[in-house]
């Protein structure tokens, strides 16, 4: 497919879903860079570190969910093509709630193919994953012709939804448009490797904020174990290709797109044993290097003790609070090979990487040490302050509810205070068991952080400890006012 560098993007329109998000905001930009005549983003989120630039650039940003129907019909009304990105699930806390889920990956791009076949949109690009066809199992030099994995074998819902999600759209290529006669949409595939670049948030901000805090002592997996990996702007490039390789009016060209109901693999093309940016980055801020070596079969059996433990313990808390430590997903990606084949993407789209990984690398370390710095070096006064008044705010009206003759003091006691015994003694020992995890913990961070980043260690203590204080409504037929209770 020899193409010019901006065929099928000037003078059309353009939708990405989860355009908020961080390979959204920078397909977005890159649209507008080749000549789109309007970009929208559709995301469930009212602003992103990405906004201020996607305004600047003239994006359109809809607020608004995938699985609403609805909103859909607004976002993609006189589109060309949609880029769908929005999806749910991949890694941290959200990887528990399965319904949410299902909802936005299987229910939403059921929703967006509708839409596109109501509408007439002659081209879907959808964002797919590798985990579509590795769960566990070791893959080398593998290509697009590599089975599904089977559905009820995948750790976690958000494998098994994508991959059901991407045969939906597959299948719904050529499907002919419901009002427009003579008008089909063309869908395919991208299937990233695990994304990186400046500004990234699932992965290195976390374990570099365990580190900040010396509580990365260990790291998974053989050195051994190699895997793939994609930069922003290689991924953002093979989107676009795509998205050219769907067009049915290429003068010259007749029969289907040569993109139409295909999947393609994208990576930088190069593998790696571990991310070369981790170990400078960890030298350059002085964190202290992972000690210990935790092998696949432990590290698999902690994870599955851990989803055990959170899945039951799910029903009983808040799920927005909830966070694992060894997602079984994540065990497995970092305990087997896998390494995809870019052949046919580079054949059929005309591929190439146009970052190398080294250089990748280096920008991606670059912008983590430069944010990890003004992060230490800013001094969060005003943050150590509110935080300060919050603590005894809480524990004045917990320990001291019966000074009536001070008179804040009673006004807290008679409004909020519920003056039960249990209560009381229930919060007495949580105090103890505070003050004694507290006091753990900045010993052993004392011993690592330099003096001037305890007050920031301070903050984020609070700030991971304050979840457990949750306002609950009073018990049913009671006319007293919600109250602090603490578990």
């Amino acid at each position: 497919m020899h193409l010019s560098e901006n065929e099928g993007i000037e003078g059309n329109r353009f939708v990405v879903t989860g355009g908020l998000g961080f390979v959204g905001s920078a397909l977005c930009l890159e649209l507008v860079r080749r000549g789109a005549e309007e970009v929208r983003t559709l995301d469930t989120r009212i602003s992103s570190p990405w906004s201020p630039d996607l305004q600047k650039s003239g994006v359109r940003c809809i607020r608004g969910d995938v699985s609403q129907k609805e909103d859909l019909k607004e976002a993609l009304r006189g589109v060309n093509c949609v880029f769908h990105l929005a999806s749910y699930g991949m890694s941290g806390k959200e990887m528990l709630q399965s319904s949410r889920i299902d909802e936005v990956n299987l229910i939403g791009t059921c929703n967006v193919l509708d839409v596109c076949h109501e509408i007439g949109i002659k081209r879907l690009v959808y964002v797919s994953t590798y985990n579509v066809v590795f769960g566990g199992k070791e893959i080398v030099n593998g290509n697009e012709f590599l089975p599904y994995y089977p559905i009820d074998e995948h750790v976690d819902p958000y494998g098994r939804s994508k991959s059901i999600a991407e045969q939906l759209v597959l299948k719904s290529n050529g499907r002919p448009a419901k009002k427009k006669s003579g008008v089909s949409l063309y869908t395919c595939a991208i299937r990233p490797a695990a994304i990186y670049g400046p500004g990234e948030q699932r992965h290195f901000p976390r374990i570099l904020s365990l580190a900040q805090m010396g509580l990365a002592f260990f790291k998974v997996g053989d050195d051994s174990v190699k895997t793939d990996w994609v930069y922003m702007d290689n991924l953002v490039l093979a989107l676009i290709l795509a998205s050219m390789g769907l067009l049915d009016d290429i003068p010259g060209r007749k029969g289907l797109p040569v993109a139409a109901g295909q999947a393609y693999f994208i990576s930088d093309g190069t593998d790696h044993t571990q991310f070369v940016s981790l170990p400078f980055l960890f030298r350059s801020l002085n964190f202290s290097q992972p000690k210990f070596l935790l092998r696949f079969s432990r590290t698999l059996f902690l994870g599955r003790i851990k989803w055990l433990f959170f899945v039951l313990r799910k029903p009983f808390l808040r799920s927005s609070k909830l966070d694992q430590i060894f997602p079984l997903l994540l065990v497995f990606l970092r305990g087997s090979s896998h390494i995809l084949s870019l052949t046919m993407i580079k054949c059929e789209g005309c591929y190439r990487p146009i970052l190398l990984p080294h250089e990748g690398s280096r920008r991606t370390s670059y912008f983590l040490k430069t944010f990890w710095r003004r992060c230490i070096e800013s001094s969060p006064l005003w943050s150590l302050i509110l935080c300060s008044i919050l603590i005894i705010w809480v524990c004045t009206s917990r320990c001291l509810p019966y000074l009536k003759n001070i008179k804040p003091i009673g006004i807290i006691s008679i409004v909020v205070i519920r003056k039960d015994l249990i209560i009381h003694l229930k919060f007495a020992v949580s105090v103890l068991n505070r003050i004694s995890n507290g006091t753990f913990a900045h010993n052993l961070i004392k011993a690592i952080v330099p003096h001037k980043m305890m007050a920031q260690f301070n903050v984020r203590l609070f700030k991971q400890n304050y979840p457990s204080l949750q306002w609950g409504p009073a018990p049913s037929g009671s006319a007293r006012p919600p109250h602090l209770h603490v578990t």
